[in-house]
C-alpha cells in the first residue's frame, strides 16, 4: 500500500489551520482545476466526525466520484477520513496538527490501494503516487495561503 507523507509549516494558529483543513468550501476551491465539487453528504461548511461527503471531479479524462467518512476526530490535533466508495480499493487519510514556534505543523499521511491488482500497482509506481502527492501539496498550499492571509 503506497504511503504519501507531507508536512506543511503554516504561520497561523492551530485551530484556524484545523478548520481550514476540514472545510468543504476550501477543498472545492483548492481542487477547482479538476472541477471537484461536493455532491452528496456534507455540501459546505466544516465536516465533523461521522459525517460523509461525496466528491465528483474529473481525473484522467473521466468524471469520477469518491465518498469518504470522517471516522475519527480530536479537535484541533487530528482527524481521519476513509473512502467508503470510489475507484480505489481503499484510501485512508490521517491529518495531524501540532503547535510549533511561529504557528502550526500540518502533516498528512495518505495511504491508498489502487484497484486492478498488478496493473494498479504498476500505475501507482509509474504515475498515480506522484499525481496524488501533487494534489495534496496543491491543497496544502491553498490552506497555507488562506490561513496566513489574516482574513
Amino acid at each position: 500500500m503506497p504511503v504519501i507523507t507531507l508536512t506543511t509549516l503554516i504561520n497561523a494558529p492551530i485551530e484556524k489551520v484545523f478548520d481550514l483543513a476540514r472545510s468543504i468550501d476550501l477543498h472545492q476551491e483548492s481542487m477547482a482545476h479538476t472541477g471537484e465539487k461536493a455532491v452528496a453528504g456534507r455540501l459546505s461548511g466544516l465536516i465533523e466526525e461521522n459525517e460523509t461527503v461525496t466528491w465528483e471531479a474529473r481525473h484522467f479524462f473521466r468524471k469520477r466520484r469518491l465518498s469518504s467518512r470522517i471516522v475519527s476526530m480530536q479537535i484541533p490535533t487530528y482527524f481521519r477520513d476513509e473512502m467508503i466508495e470510489g475507484d480505489f480499493s481503499s484510501i485512508e487519510h490521517d491529518h495531524f496538527f501540532r503547535e510549533v514556534t511561529g504557528g502550526t505543523e500540518m502533516k498528512d499521511v495518505f495511504r491508498y490501494e489502487a484497484p486492478y491488482g498488478i496493473f494498479g500497482k504498476l500505475a501507482s509506481r509509474l504515475f498515480l503516487t506522484a499525481y496524488l502527492k501533487k494534489l495534496i501539496r496543491e491543497r496544502n498550499g491553498i490552506i497555507k495561503t488562506q490561513a496566513e492571509s489574516h482574513q
